[in-house]
């Protein structure tokens, strides 16, 4: 299979998967979110209806052609790539999938026991489009034949990773987050907007907002109220639960914070925050602010604010929405394929 074949069968990919909308699929879409939600009580139908969307929106035929142009069209030798896939939010680990299939190395993957359902599916219409890639990909539970290693969990399990995986080839990613930075410029437009960023997949995601930066007397009433029509995550019981209980230890601890109803606002200089609070830090000017961001850089996944004006970030409702050149940690996932010899 040469390289123009597997990027069609990516391009067909994201073609079908654009299709696969309500209402026309609404009852495939419902019957797959609700086998997927029987495996993870997180993956509910709007979070899978997302995550499918987000996979169509890295496989847009023309950013892919350019993206995947930009490196060797097939490897000095195919390599056994074993990935080890996370499972916090739906489909997360299928951008390393392509990358390894698109270059022409061997997928091993160990799937998160909290997206079988998810990864499966998509992977096997990727090989119903194109049969030969059914020679290229391997759902393992164990990864001692890979050559070379791209994993993916907590601080923790990096150790785990660095342990057993050190010795060959590896990209290991640890605990990340991301942040959004206010100025008090912004409309109610952009505010509501940045609720996508909070509240998509329950904040469950390295790439959910977890940190607010905002000026020094900063007024939280405009974004508490542009942030109301995200009052349905309460729906869900698993995000009542932690409102209620992070709710609970703030008040026992008797911590400052905001309550908008469910969501908790407290400052603190932690990065990331619990399900359902949002912490911030004040900043004095931009010097300030761009000494604080730095000082947290390694622990940035990504960045946002307001039409994306400040350097690096995106804009307010686009965290959950990278571009296939978006690499997890910034790592460069096509290069490090491209020189496995």
């Amino acid at each position: 299979m040469t390289h123009a074949d597997r990027l069609a069968a990516f391009v067909a990919l994201g073609q079908h998967l654009s299709e696969l909308s309500p209402p026309s699929h609404a009852d495939e879409l419902a019957s797959l979110a609700a086998r997927a939600r029987n495996q993870n009580p997180w993956f509910d139908l709007p979070n899978v209806t997302s995550a499918i969307r987000g996979i169509a929106h890295l496989l847009a035929e023309e950013p892919l052609r350019q993206w995947a142009g930009r490196y060797p069209q097939e490897p000095a030798q195919p390599r056994k790539i074993g990935v080890v896939m996370a499972g916090n939010i739906p489909l997360v680990g299928f951008h390393d999938a392509l990358c390894v299939l698109l270059s022409g190395h061997i997928l091993l993957a160990k799937l998160s026991s909290d997206d079988t359902v998810l990864m499966t599916w998509v992977l096997d219409e990727l090989t119903r489009l194109e049969p030969r890639f059914a020679e290229q990909i391997q759902l393992v539970p164990r990864l001692n034949a890979a050559d070379a290693f791209i994993a993916t969990g907590s601080d923790n399990t990096a150790r785990y990773f660095e342990y057993y995986f050190g010795k060959k080839p590896n990209i290991i990613r640890r605990n990340r987050t991301s942040l959004a930075v206010l100025t008090g410029r912004e409309t109610n437009h952009d505010l509501g907007l940045l609720g996508e960023d909070i509240f998509r997949y329950y904040g469950l995601g390295c790439r959910n907002v977890s940190k607010l930066y905002v000026p020094e007397g900063y007024d939280f009433t405009p974004l508490l109220d542009s942030l109301q029509p995200w009052h349905r995550v309460l729906e869900h019981n698993r995000y009542q639960n932690n409102y209620d209980y992070n709710k609970s230890i703030l008040l026992v601890n008797r911590v400052p914070h905001l309550d908008s109803g469910f969501l908790l606002l407290t400052q603190s200089t932690q990065l990331v925050s619990p399900i359902s609070v949002l912490h911030y830090e004040t900043y004095s000017n931009e010097v300030d602010l761009v000494v604080r961001l730095a000082d947290v850089a390694a622990q940035t996944q990504c960045l946002v604010s307001a039409g994306g004006l400040f350097a690096g970030s995106f804009p307010f409702g686009r965290a959950q929405q990278p571009g296939v050149a978006d690499y997890a940690d910034g790592v460069d996932t096509m290069a490090f394929l491209a020189e496995l010899t």
